[in-house]
């Protein structure tokens, strides 16, 4: 499965993005044919440069769009009118509308104007809409399937627009960037990530943060136009392969939690795991140990959901077991599971099917509910997980 994944340690924008996959490999001469398919453009309303620059040092491709129309000025709703009527699949208009919706919400909440009514200034100029429509063609062009990114930096300062002078990041960045891991640079007194970068990013990308698992096969680098000093103004996006989770297995983050405790009256451990459950831990257990002095102890350890993890370890202190805990985030995988009633003679009964990464499921009764209905019939709990897995099978 082809997987990129950029690397914008110097901030991002749209011709860094298309740079870079040029240096990837994608044909500039392949992207302006392609480009006439859009409605309203003609080969003699734009041309794309594409030129090696060396930035401290690195080599980087350098995209430079001419615009020989000068109609910058262009609405919302026209832009995506241009893209619908095109001749681009499926998948490439989708992601360019969903691009410029994101930018066009964006200038809507920071101007207090409808949607369809936001005027794109340098947004809707020929270059930019190049820019984003060409991003999402490279990614059809390489066949990727998979989007990382990492944390998105943003400069300080001031920028100049349409508007006027305006702090940086500008406000529309950072309302794109909203729920986005985004960080400053020290000493960075100017914008390094446009709106364009982050919308192409937002939209893009499934994830922000570390290199992901793949196999190296080439990275592009794309030209920013900004002089940073030791710093290169250039975005590297490294492709590579990655292989597909297994059908049906998700992954995720937790964190466990654990004390030891070696002073705690037995009787509380049976409340305080009722209480961490009914909390929301997805699992509690205590392990025995022995401590120094070999004394016998327990260790409590909990499983839990990053959101949950302060309240659990609050309630720790709260029942007086320990006077300090450890925490750590760790990954896991589990198998996709559904709730599902399973009719038997002694009525619908809650169970859980698991679902094999290959498909294939099984069965697993909700001991609670057994239990009730073990005492409500006079039955034995092993007749009612029997009758629940016969009628499953069935």
């Amino acid at each position: 499965m082809k997987t990129v994944y950029f690397n914008s340690f110097s901030g991002v924008s749209g011709d860094m993005i298309l740079g870079a996959f040029v240096d990837l490999g994608v044909p500039v001469a392949w992207l302006s044919k392609i480009f006439l398919n859009i409605y309203g453009l003609k080969k003699a309303d734009f041309q794309i440069i594409e030129k090696k620059s060396l930035i401290n040092g690195i080599s980087a491709v350098d995209i430079c769009v001419k615009d020989y129309n000068q109609t910058c000025n262009r609405d919302y709703s026209s832009i995506k009118f241009m893209i619908e009527k095109s001749r681009l699949s499926a998948f490439v208009k989708d992601k360019s509308i969903a691009i410029f919706n994101k930018i066009a919400e964006a200038e809507a909440k920071i101007h207090n104007l409808d949607i369809e009514k936001v005027h794109f200034h340098e947004i809707g100029a020929i270059d930019s809409i190049i820019d984003i429509i060409g991003a999402v063609l490279c990614i059809e062009y390489l066949d990727i399937k998979k989007i990382y990114s990492s944390k998105i930096p943003v400069g300080s300062g001031s920028v100049k627009t349409a508007h006027g002078i305006i702090p940086a990041p500008a406000p529309a960045t950072l309302e794109i960037l909203k729920n986005i891991p985004a960080y400053g640079l020290e000493g960075i007194n100017t914008e390094i990530t446009t709106p364009t970068g982050a919308a192409i990013l937002s939209v893009l990308s499934e994830n922000f943060g570390k290199f992901p698992e793949m196999t190296i096969e080439k990275t592009g680098y794309g030209a920013g136009k900004k002089d940073l000093g030791q710093r290169a103004n250039i975005l590297a996006v490294t492709l590579g392969a990655s292989y597909n989770q297994p059908v049906n297995i998700k992954q995720e983050r937790i964190t466990v939690i654990e004390a030891n405790i070696d002073d705690a009256n037995p009787e509380f451990l049976g409340f305080v795991m009722e209480k961490l459950l009914t909390a929301g831990a997805l699992d509690v257990s205590f392990i025995p140990i022995f401590t120094k002095k070999n004394r016998p102890a327990t260790i409590i350890k909990i499983l839990s959901s990053n959101e949950k993890t302060q309240s659990l370890i609050n309630i720790i202190f709260t029942e007086q077991l320990s006077s300090g805990v450890r925490y750590y985030k760790v990954k896991r995988k589990v198998s996709e599971r559904k709730e599902i009633f399973v009719k038997t003679e002694y009525g619908k009964i809650k169970a859980k099917k698991i679902i094999n990464p290959d498909g294939s499921f099984y069965i697993t009764p909700e001991y609670d509910e057994c239990r009730k209905k073990a005492l409500e019939f006079g039955v034995s709990m092993r007749l009612i997980y029997q009758k629940i897995a016969r009628e499953a099978q069935n």
